[in-house]
């Protein structure tokens, strides 16, 4: 078994939330907000959220389509917003403008239900990532998968979802260590296409085990 000259280092993240001085009280106060609320605000409702509405079997993926359901009773928008897949995107100013091109257009043929005071406000919030080292690497597919079964939620999310923008990359840490250092560019690929949103984070850890467990038997 090939071993990397360049070990995967596993490393999770800390995070700092901070309450914005924006909210949303209806629709066209969302589309406002989704306008003029930070960069940092869009990665925290989408990207960040997925990890934390991942522990949920069912629901949506992102605090904006979330919100828009539960609290607008809007189920037609909540499920545009929802359908909207964030591994397609390398670039908070394009997933910004998809989203609020969704509420935009939902505003324009249903300006009275767009009014309409939701249940509960919607607070726009930040997160400040700090990365943290778990002091644990590894060298080949063995290694890896071991160190896969042993990572936490939020360092799995961290290396498997957040990375997808912070690499400006169409793929993840896993995968880019994988095809990178070990040449196993079909297995990266095969990891890279597992769908982050029909399982929990546990589902799609053992998506990928499989997948290594595979390579190593293969």
């Amino acid at each position: 078994m090939n071993e990397a000259a360049h070990p995967f280092q596993f490393e999770t993240a800390s995070y700092l939330t901070r309450i914005c001085n924006q909210r949303a009280s209806n629709v066209r106060a969302l589309r406002a907000g989704l306008k003029r609320c930070s960069a940092a605000s869009i990665f925290y409702h989408t990207f960040h959220s997925l990890g934390r509405l991942h522990f949920i079997p069912q629901g949506f993926s992102n605090d904006f389509a979330e919100w828009v359901l539960k609290s607008c009773n809007q189920p037609r928008l909540a499920e545009q917003l929802a359908s909207l897949d964030i591994r397609e995107y390398l670039s908070l100013t394009r997933l910004r403008a998809d989203l609020w091109g969704l509420v935009n257009s939902y505003c324009l043929e249903n300006p009275r239900e767009a009014r309409q005071p939701a249940f509960e406000p919607l607070y726009f919030c930040e997160s400040i990532e700090v990365e943290v080292p778990l002091g644990k690497q590894a060298r080949n597919l063995k290694e890896f998968r071991e160190g896969i079964t042993g990572l936490s939620h939020a360092a799995f999310h961290f290396h498997f979802i957040t990375s997808r923008l912070r690499l400006r990359l169409r793929s993840n840490d896993f995968s880019l260590w994988l095809a990178g250092e070990l040449g196993r560019e079909s297995l990266a690929r095969r990891i890279n296409r597992l769908d982050i949103y029909t399982a929990t984070l546990d589902g799609v850890r053992q998506q990928v085990i499989d997948q290594l467990d595979l390579e190593i038997g293969a």
